[in-house]
């Protein structure tokens, strides 16, 4: 077990934790944070609390949504070092002293800090060409890969670089909800998904660099 009791995260989500691996450096810890998942199962209608608390625990969707079939058949393959032009490598689960964390590659920049996410570097540059080159290649090699996701936000998108250019790598969000990940075994229906996710991601940066007086939940729907 990793003892995590003398550290502090180095960033947080509203689910979970992330500390850096103490005994392998480029590895952090995903650590779930109980008391949100039990406030999000608690606002949940009474039809849904029948589903149970698993769907809303982070650490287990991520570790499913890894095990797609688009990822494990591509392993299989011999075309792993496909899959993590644009994931982070994950290593699946560690017990640590805060609970199970799930254990993945940490994606860091230049000065070794973690890498900068889409979000922020949106309001300090705007989409610019370096970004934008970057996003075609990230949207390109969904539709090669067939990788499910569910809707690309900036926050769960950083920005590394890789042979000199800047690189989008997806750290969470990975995966889809039960149903479309059933129906993705039908080439056409998954990539008209994926497509689906594409638009909806150009339409988020949009939003995102506009004076925001729609709220993104109205703005989609337009």
């Amino acid at each position: 077990m990793i003892d995590l009791s003398d550290q502090k995260p180095f960033a947080s989500g509203y689910n979970r934790h992330c500390y850096w691996h103490p005994e392998i450096p480029g590895r952090c810890l995903k650590v779930i944070r109980p008391e949100n998942v039990e406030a999000r199962y608690q606002r949940q209608q009474p039809l849904k609390k029948v589903l149970g608390k698993s769907r809303l625990n982070d650490n287990k969707q991520e570790q499913l949504a890894y095990k797609q079939n688009a990822i494990v058949s591509s392993i299989k393959q011999g075309h792993e070092s496909i899959i993590w032009l644009h994931l982070p490598r994950f290593y699946g689960e560690t017990q640590t002293s805060l609970g199970p964390a799930n254990e993945s590659e940490v994606l860091l920049d230049d000065q070794g800090n973690p890498a900068q996410t889409l979000e922020s570097y949106l309001q300090q540059h705007g989409f610019d060409e370096p970004v934008k080159a970057a996003s075609a290649r990230f949207c390109e090699w969904l539709e090669a890969t067939g990788i499910l996701t569910r809707n690309l936000l900036p926050h769960n998108l950083v920005i590394a670089q890789r042979s000199g250019q800047p690189e989008l790598f997806l750290v969470d969000g990975l995966g889809a909800p039960n149903i479309q990940s059933r129906l993705s075994t039908i080439p056409a229906w998954r990539k008209r998904y994926i497509s689906r996710r594409i638009r909806r991601f150009y339409k988020r940066i949009k939003w995102e660099l506009s004076d925001r007086k729609k709220t993104w939940e109205a703005s989609q729907r337009l």
